[in-house]
């Protein structure tokens, strides 16, 4: 199997600060957005752009839809073509907001995907049982905040290459619902505390949410390069949840 569960390296925990996370690797041949519409939203004080990717053709029922979060420094466009091949397979609505890089976009976070959401059901049927949350790096820690502060809302979710910080593990206990989550972190990632990660697995757990973990071996920060292993993974665990 290419995933394992353990495979013993060891890094001194740290927090994840935001400047840190402005690491980002892209790939070639991810940079052009193709036809894709790009949507702006009024959420709040805040102006946002999104992308939105429906599958062709679109079935007569209300499909299940991706909230798609990005690492600092990349582009929404990057992040949706990387999901494009397995949302036209699996009739996935895609949605990606281009976000922020900076602290103060935090708080407001999980209002604002709500928002981005719920414009996007717009233009689109989405089931509102079946929306889910997939983040990677920056864009992880901030799934966390979507997933644990708005547990209703999103049916699952799934991170790629980010822990909960110790000092912002007081959002575990606000969750209202035990929201699955799939976490997933290279066992050679250059930024992010191995360590760390199998700590929000254990805090995860403890508390009884159902989790689905994965360390890749030799796998580092690079997202892009494992992505269609970690996004068809990640959808075959998510897509079996709903909301009540």
């Amino acid at each position: 199997m290419f995933f394992s569960q353990r495979d013993g390296d060891k890094r001194p925990n740290c927090r994840p600060a935001w400047s840190l996370l402005a690491f980002v690797i892209l790939m070639p041949g991810l940079l052009s957005a193709g036809d894709l519409p790009r949507h702006t939203v009024r959420c709040g004080t805040r102006q946002m752009e999104y992308l939105l990717s429906v599958p062709k053709p679109a079935p007569n029922e209300p499909l299940p839809a991706l909230l798609l979060l990005h690492g600092a420094g990349d582009r929404a466009e990057n992040f949706v073509q990387a999901w494009q091949s397995l949302g036209e397979k699996k009739k996935i609505v895609l949605v990606a907001p281009q976000l922020p890089r900076e602290e103060a976009f935090e708080p407001d976070a999980p209002k604002v995907f709500r928002c981005v959401m719920e414009d996007a059901g717009k233009q689109v049927t989405i089931d509102p049982h079946r929306i889910y949350l997939f983040g990677h790096s920056m864009g992880g820690y901030l799934a966390y905040d979507g997933a644990l502060l708005d547990s209703g809302y999103f049916a699952a979710a799934a991170i790629h290459a980010m822990p909960i910080a110790d000092d912002y593990a007081w959002i575990i206990p606000r969750a209202t619902r035990k929201i699955p989550i799939a976490i997933y972190i290279g066992s050679k990632d250059q930024l992010v505390s191995l360590d760390q990660v199998r700590k929000t697995e254990a805090l995860l757990k403890k508390s009884g949410f159902p989790v689905h973990y994965q360390e890749m071996p030799g796998h580092d920060h690079n997202y892009y390069d494992l992505s269609d292993v970690i996004n068809q993974d990640a959808w075959h665990f998510m897509e079996g949840y709903r909301t009540p």
